[in-house]
């Protein structure tokens, strides 16, 4: 006669051992999937990999992603994967948001014309400061620890960036230029990438600050964008990626416009389709683009990994703006 709880013992035990088996199956598969998603992925990024291989790409890292610990993690590996590849990065980052809190704590007051920060002897101190000391290198530790290796600069470095202070801007009304004075603010006049193309040529990732000299002996302090705007043409990089806190340029229905011919973009900007502080940015695109960059992007820094989805998926995630007919513009 059979033992009732022998039977009931073998029979748990066999379903457990079904149940196991079955859970490394279940495993097997998982991995096999995920094997083969890998193995697409690759095989879809290597055309792009080859259309980069040893170009130059400049990225302008600002916006919510700096002060964004997960997207500012995200960023570094971005940065060293693109140098793994046999790409050229060159980051050059701002800082505003940054700049305000020292001014702040200093309780050292700005004022601001046509969106650029009046700043007198004391404040371009700070600005300095915060940009090429604090930012920079952690921006450059940051790199560092995702396996790169990353070294910090300005435009002050090698007279990387000559400068004039900025004494006349477009009115936003009337759009006729009028003298202004916001002190030790400038506008790049010569751009020397010899440090650069120095660094670039080696192992090494630079990054930079956006503070530049005048012919004078003055530090300058310069917008972002427009230091890496100059830079890239310079350079005549392959790209130039500027990363925003907005996900780019937005038709009437609010749609992403993920690309545009120079013609396209002069043209939403005579409709109102573009319009308000996009404008300054999509006219500096279309300046680059003009000086013989091959795009201009403008991305959502908000989106993890936002540079390889860009540089290396059909789609993107931002605004390319490019001389290129529309349909060939991302091939």
């Amino acid at each position: 006669m059979k033992d009732p709880k022998s039977a009931a013992t073998k029979e748990t035990g066999q379903s457990l051992g079904k149940a196991k088996s079955d859970a490394l199956d279940k495993a097997a598969a998982d991995r096999t999937a995920q094997a083969h998603t890998q193995a697409r992925i690759l095989a879809e990024a290597i055309p792009h990999l080859i259309r980069y291989d040893e170009q130059t790409v400049v990225v302008k890292f600002g916006g919510h992603a700096m002060g964004d610990e997960a997207l500012a993690t995200a960023f570094a590996k971005d940065i060293v994967y693109l140098k793994q590849s046999g790409i050229n990065p060159v980051v050059v980052h701002g800082g505003g948001p940054q700049i305000a809190s020292m001014l702040k704590k200093l309780e050292i007051t700005s004022d601001f014309v046509h969106g650029l920060r009046v700043t007198d002897k004391p404040t371009v101190e700070v600005v300095e400061m915060v940009l090429s000391g604090k930012i920079n290198k952690e921006i450059v530790s940051a790199i560092n620890q995702q396996g790169g290796k990353a070294v910090g600069i300005s435009g002050k470095d090698a007279n990387l960036m000559i400068a004039k202070k900025i004494t006349e801007m477009p009115d936003p009304q009337s759009n006729l230029m009028q003298a202004v004075d916001i002190g030790y603010v400038g506008d790049p006049v010569e751009v020397n990438p010899h440090i650069v193309e120095t660094i670039s040529k080696s192992d090494l990732i630079p990054v930079i600050a956006p503070v530049g000299i005048s012919r004078e002996g003055e530090t300058l302090n310069i917008n972002a964008d427009t230091f890496a705007s100059a830079l890239a043409a310079r350079m005549q990089a392959k790209r130039l990626l500027l990363l925003t806190d907005v996900a780019g340029v937005l038709d009437k229905d609010k749609n992403l416009v993920e690309r545009l011919t120079i013609e396209d973009a002069r043209a939403l900007i005579q409709e109102g389709t573009i319009s308000g502080g996009m404008i300054p940015k999509i006219e500096g695109c279309i300046e680059v683009v003009e000086a013989g960059v091959e795009g201009v992007v403008i991305i959502d820094g908000r989106v993890p990994h936002c540079v390889l989805l860009e540089l290396f998926t059909e789609h993107g995630v931002g605004t390319l703006v490019t001389r290129a007919d529309r349909k060939k513009a991302k091939g």
